[in-house]
């Protein structure tokens, strides 16, 4: 078994590391109180490479396995996580494409992502539908050679930024399976009767937008479906394996940021004529911090690794990455304020806003409830 990151990776984690400290940690705090997009990294981020990253080659992508991508998100969230969203999130959706999507759909919808002059979402949660996604009330019906769209998506990343969103509709409400009458379709922002809505006040991860979405006789054409009629939810339920996988990412990353400022302070931070780093109660706290990290971590890699070999067990161990990679990011990024004290409760450090931002990991692609009722399926079934 062998723990080293080749040395392919590890040069692309390097230069992501001084794009970070260049480009993103000295303006993180700037974009987070505004709660604005950051449109000039994200330029940046384009020419290096890091949007659309798993797309094939021919697509303009970078053709990253799970493990790259898991490798990526994990060190652009331990520079900052709102704006490390922003990045990973640039494609969001695209995997239904990829999969199931025409060859005219990926040529269309999947170069300008990667090249920096398009984003996307994906438009599945609804105000009354959020775990139990068989709820949704968005209905799509057929006109002619298109499809009518009519209801609200809520809590959409890229909502107010994106140039088109794949959107889970009910398409087929008399059919025999509650799973089977839904489907995906792609939907531009520019037409008719599309609207975002704004959600601002968000607790975390403020520079990615985050909007409610009405559709309102939206119209698009037969040739946005994605894949078959009625197979929607399986569909989008074949992409979390993968989904999960980028949030347990995500987790270790907050960790890791607030872990190694909280390290840092430490050893600079006197009280009684020393550093707080050498009283052992900082110690442990360090020490048990550091170790909870490299468990979610390696949990982690084995789950982006199952991902990628289609591992027969790959359900469950990305929903355990998930949620102990995200209970660990909401336990660091607690510990780290708490080592820096009245310090670590105002902006002026960055475990404040590492502290907001880990939350948000236990809820989006599966709450941790949800996680656990998967795990013990896997388990017991």
């Amino acid at each position: 078994m062998d723990f080293a990151i080749p040395s392919e990776q590890q040069a692309m984690l390097e230069e992501i590391r001084r794009f970070g400290e260049n480009e993103i940690e000295p303006v993180a705090g700037e974009y987070d109180r505004d709660e604005t997009y950051p449109h000039e990294i994200m330029d940046k981020a384009a020419e290096m490479g890091l949007l659309g990253s798993a797309f094939p080659v021919e697509y303009g992508g970078a053709d990253y396995s799970m493990l790259e991508r898991a490798l990526m998100i994990e060190e652009l969230f331990s520079i900052d996580p709102g704006i490390a969203l922003c990045i990973t999130s640039a494609d969001f959706g695209s995997e239904a494409i990829l999969e199931f999507g025409t060859e005219e759909q990926k040529e269309r919808y999947l170069p300008p992502i990667a090249a920096g002059e398009a984003v996307m979402g994906a438009a599945i949660s609804e105000p009354q539908a959020g775990s139990d996604v068989t709820s949704l009330t968005t209905r799509a019906e057929k006109s002619g050679d298109e499809w009518v769209i009519n209801g609200n998506k809520m809590w959409i990343t890229n909502g107010t930024i994106g140039d088109y969103f794949v959107v889970l509709c009910e398409t087929d409400p008399d059919a025999e399976s509650r799973h089977a009458g839904y489907s995906q379709l792609i939907v531009e922002a520019d037409r008719d009767g599309f609207d975002a809505d704004k959600i601002s006040g968000k607790m975390g991860v403020r520079a990615s937008p985050t909007a409610e979405l009405i559709l309102d006789d939206v119209r698009v054409p037969e040739a946005n479906l994605v894949g078959t009629r009625g197979e929607g939810f399986y569909q989008q339920m074949q992409f979390f394996d993968e989904t999960r996988v980028t949030v347990a990412a995500q987790g270790v990353g907050i960790a890791t940021g607030a872990a190694d400022r909280a390290r840092e302070y430490a050893q600079e931070r006197e009280q009684f004529d020393q550093a707080i780093a050498e009283f052992q109660a900082i110690q442990h706290k360090i020490a048990e911090m550091y170790t909870d990290i490299e468990a979610a971590r390696q949990l982690t890699y084995k789950a982006a690794w199952a991902a990628d070999r289609d591992d027969v067990d790959g359900t469950r161990y990305s929903s355990m990455a998930k949620e102990y990679g995200s209970r660990v990011a909401v336990d660091v990024a607690n510990e780290a304020v708490q080592i820096h004290g009245g310090s670590g409760y105002v902006d002026d450090f960055a475990v404040e806003r590492f502290y907001r931002d880990a939350k948000i990991t236990q809820i989006y692609e599966g709450t941790t409830e949800v996680q656990k009722n998967i795990i013990a399926r896997e388990l017991l079934s």
